[in-house]
């Protein structure tokens, strides 16, 4: 199956500039039958980047995996549409092709493969999804050497297996170059400041910020105010209990780190 953004008659993809790109509507979803989102609302337009705050337990992980896909969250009522698609109704890789990335707050490890030719297949697939040729080797090694610049990663993590050996630091910069190759419309950064140091942090948020566009949008899920020093953020949500119970500008992330969570419980 090949997918495409639908098109408005002026030429524009839906959902362009000035467009809703990701609409959730009273989103339930659980894992093992426990039900983890109660209720979920949230729209985030073309050029945002909203974050999500919000204790352990409180859902946020359960909300990204639900975005891209991950099977093993089932979503029992509620809608999701991402540039005008519905999202509930497409496979994995097929959000993947659309145009939707997740750094993984531990990314994993893919033994016996190595970075270059993980990074290629993955590339060409979504070439191939959006009815594009695949790039030729010295097509694609010149854009990787490109991309790799950007996350400051070195050349010899490329002949390693994926992830394989690398440092926290190292494993972080990885996720964002892979989404530096990949381009996607929207991005997921869940709590990509784990365990990484202030210099690690620095980099891979400054990647990050490379990377935007007025037409790409991000959600990133964090515990801190640390990483949004650096990637700054439109709107700020706080996700209590499945459910989002606040929301502000930058400076909400601001009182969250002096005051902790619990004035914003004692209002619900």
């Amino acid at each position: 199956m090949r997918l495409s953004t639908p098109i408005l008659p002026d030429g524009r993809p839906l959902g362009g500039s000035g467009g809703f790109m990701l609409e959730i509507k009273n989103l339930h979803a659980t894992v093992a039958g426990k039900e983890i989102l109660k209720g979920v609302d949230l729209t985030i337009k073309d050029g945002e980047i909203h974050a999500i705050m919000g204790t352990n337990g409180a859902g946020k992980s359960t909300l990204s995996n639900v975005i891209v896909g991950n099977p093993i969250y089932e979503v029992t009522e509620g809608s999701i549409t991402f540039n005008g698609m519905n999202l509930l109704e497409m496979k994995t890789e097929e959000r993947a092709n659309a145009g939707i990335f997740m750094s993984f707050q531990t990314p994993i490890e893919i033994p016996g493969v190595s970075m270059t030719n993980f990074m290629r297949a993955a590339v060409n697939a979504r070439r191939q999804a959006q009815g594009k040729e695949p790039l030729k080797s010295t097509d694609f090694l010149k854009i990787m050497r490109e991309k790799r610049k950007l996350v400051e990663i070195d050349q010899k993590l490329m002949n390693r297996s994926v992830n394989e050996g690398f440092s926290g630091g190292e494993k972080k910069r990885n996720e964002i170059f892979q989404m530096a190759m990949l381009e996607p419309t929207f991005c997921i950064l869940d709590e990509t400041d784990s365990g990484l140091d202030v210099d690690a942090l620095r980099i891979v948020a400054e990647g990050f910020n490379k990377l935007r566009t007025e037409e790409t949008s991000a959600m990133v899920i964090t515990h801190y105010q640390r990483l949004l020093d650096y990637i700054k953020p439109d709107v700020v949500h706080v996700l209590i209990d499945g459910k989002i119970v606040k929301t502000g500008g930058p400076d909400l992330a601001i009182k969250i780190e002096n005051e902790g969570f619990d004035w914003i419980k004692a209002e619900l």
